[in-house]
């Protein structure tokens, strides 16, 4: 009889997500937020998601043996709310709640649990309710899916969880084991969000946009080190300046930011302007760059003797988007390989609770191939969507979608390309798509200004061959995610500076037949067309706006944009000619 798992995400308030376990085979996940149109799906709960995962496994609820969430109670004499309450001296009320009512919001959030599964029909009286650590649970979503059977390093760097920010341990023979821990308020996350916020963007989403104005400072310029007292062993944050809570905080136009008024007395004014002026620029070089030094010191310290052991290293949490921290971690001695769970927010938590409470019955858990977890839709689906659009769209079924996108490609056009199951994850990784051609300087103008009305300096990422990959890329590693940089051959960089970063390096996807077919097809359609198969790819949204889930909110997205061309299953859509 099949052992039956739902894991669940949600617990923090934002970026619920349900995933469903037959055995150690993950068969689906999804995103609250790609169902119900609403980015992070903040303060909701993953009701759609569950009911997706049934549908998809053909599954009744009262079959659910076990429910896994990413959140557990702390004990008192754990060292967590101990350490956060004497962090927080200067607000001595939440430094009294953790240590008398350190678990509330676990309690809160099991009320919403249990009244979500009552709603589902899953009996709580008939399942094994599994509660995993929050940072456990990133833990398990990277080890237990990487696919390692050696002892494996693991590596976790997240905002925050319970109380726990930052993990450092190892997995073997299916168990994970703890070394350290970092606890709130010290975050090495935390440090690089406040930096984010001072430079004028949102948290949980302007990470990316940092990480890459990086690349355009200069780190020598400013020494940000005073944010944080830190060795290779120790990491607190100066929350003097940064990670401040209420009154501490620096308030503009009644919202409180992640920082304190004297970060701004020491740095100056908070970033409204242009992102590329002195001093702000170099900021973001020199956390960027701080934030590296850190996490791979610590790493080293608490992880070198496992790394040792087998080279193989795991990392999850929201630190692990940070795709060239990524590559600094891939570079460290005796690191062979480097897996980076795909979707290492607090989504991938759903996967990590899931794979845990399986673990636990000693069951293996299966290596994650591919990220295509989420809904499917046919061609006559795709067709009735069509028919039914008050924009009346013209469309007709095409005998070679990958040939059509190809030809489309190779004369300038961007295609949104919508196939299969929807990616589980921030990443396209080929399913839901904008492409362009990354040879036409045109194609990131065009999707900057007509699709993703974003800066003109945001770089994209390339998805390739892998006889692409071995002539573009230095070094030789697995790049299936898109979850890594790699430095680019010379030769490339003036051949595809759309997908270049500004210091040489590129964030790769390789694409491979057994995992995505009919878009290992497209590639080599555009080897055809135009002498490399490779292609731009960036995500089927608009700014602002969940990844593309369904036919509806494809076209919905087409029309609410200057895309040209749609490519939905086999169905070619396009729009009326103005008359």
């Amino acid at each position: 009889m099949s052992l039956i798992t739902l894991g669940l995400s949600g617990a923090l308030g934002y970026d619920s997500a349900a995933a469903l376990y037959i055995d150690g085979e993950l068969i689906a996940a999804v995103e609250e937020e790609r169902l119900v149109r609403s980015k992070h799906a903040k303060g909701m709960m993953p009701v759609e998601s569950v009911r997706y995962c049934l549908r998809s496994a053909k599954l009744k609820p009262r079959q659910i043996e076990q429910v896994a969430i990413a959140y557990a109670p702390i004990s008192l004499f754990s060292p967590a709310r101990w350490h956060y309450a004497s962090r927080l001296w200067y607000a001595p009320e939440r430094g009294l709640d953790a240590l008398i009512n350190g678990n509330r919001r676990y309690r809160r959030y099991v009320r919403q649990v249990r009244a979500m599964l009552g709603e589902l029909a899953i009996p709580w009286d008939k399942i094994r309710f599994v509660p995993v650590e929050h940072q456990l649970a990133h833990a398990s979503s990277a080890y237990h899916l990487s696919g390692f059977r050696e002892k494996t390093a693991i590596l976790g760097i997240d905002l925050k969880g319970e109380y726990a920010t930052t993990f450092f341990g190892y997995g073997e023979n299916g168990q994970i084991h703890k070394i350290k821990e970092l606890y709130e308020p010290d975050s090495l996350s935390g440090m690089y969000a406040a930096i984010c916020d001072y430079l004028g963007f949102n948290m949980l989403d302007g990470e990316a946009k940092v990480m890459g104005i990086a690349t355009h400072g200069d780190p020598d310029k400013y020494d940000l080190s005073f944010l944080a007292d830190y060795s290779g062993k120790n990491f607190r944050m100066n929350t003097k300046l940064i990670g401040t809570v209420g009154l501490r905080r620096y308030k503009h136009r009644d919202v409180g930011h992640y920082f304190s008024p004297k970060l701004i007395e020491k740095l100056g004014p908070r970033r409204a302007g242009d992102m590329f002026q002195d001093p702000y620029v170099h900021y973001a070089a020199s956390i960027q760059r701080l934030y590296e030094q850190i996490a791979t010191a610590m790493t080293t310290h608490y992880l070198s003797d496992v790394i040792k052991d087998s080279g193989r290293l795991v990392f999850a949490g929201t630190g692990a988007f940070n795709v060239k921290l990524n590559q600094r971690l891939l570079a460290l001695p005796s690191v062979k390989e480097l897996f980076v769970q795909p979707a290492a927010g607090d989504a991938g938590t759903a996967i990590g609770a899931g794979a845990y409470a399986v673990a636990k019955r000693n069951v293996a858990v299966s290596k994650l191939r591919h990220t295509f977890l989420g809904p499917r839709f046919t061609s006559d689906r795709c067709v009735r969507a069509c028919e039914s659009h008050r924009d009346k769209p013209v469309w007709e079924v095409v005998e070679n979608p990958a040939e059509t996108a190809a030809a489309l490609l190779g004369e300038g056009h961007l295609v949104g390309w919508f196939q299969g199951r929807m990616e589980f994850g921030p990443r396209a990784l080929g399913n839901r798509s904008i492409l362009g051609n990354p040879r036409s300087h045109d194609s990131v103008e065009m999707i900057n200004k007509k699709v993703k009305f974003r800066e003109a300096w945001r770089c994209f990422s390339p998805s390739m061959l892998e006889s692409v990959a071995t002539d573009m890329l230095e070094g030789e590693h697995p790049a299936d995610f898109m979850t890594l940089t790699f430095d680019v051959k010379e030769k490339w960089r003036d051949m595809f500076p759309a997908v270049v970063y500004k210091d040489g390096t590129t964030r790769a996807h390789i694409v491979r037949k057994a995992v995505n077919a009919r878009f290992h097809a497209l590639l080599l359609a555009m080897e055809k067309h135009t002498g490399y198969g490779v292609v731009l790819n960036t995500s089927l949204n608009r700014p602002g706006e969940a990844m593309i889930c369904s036919p509806e909110d494809a076209l919905a997205m087409f029309f609410g944009s200057d895309l040209d061309y749609l490519i939905m299953q086999d169905v070619l859509v396009t729009k009326r000619p103005e008359s």
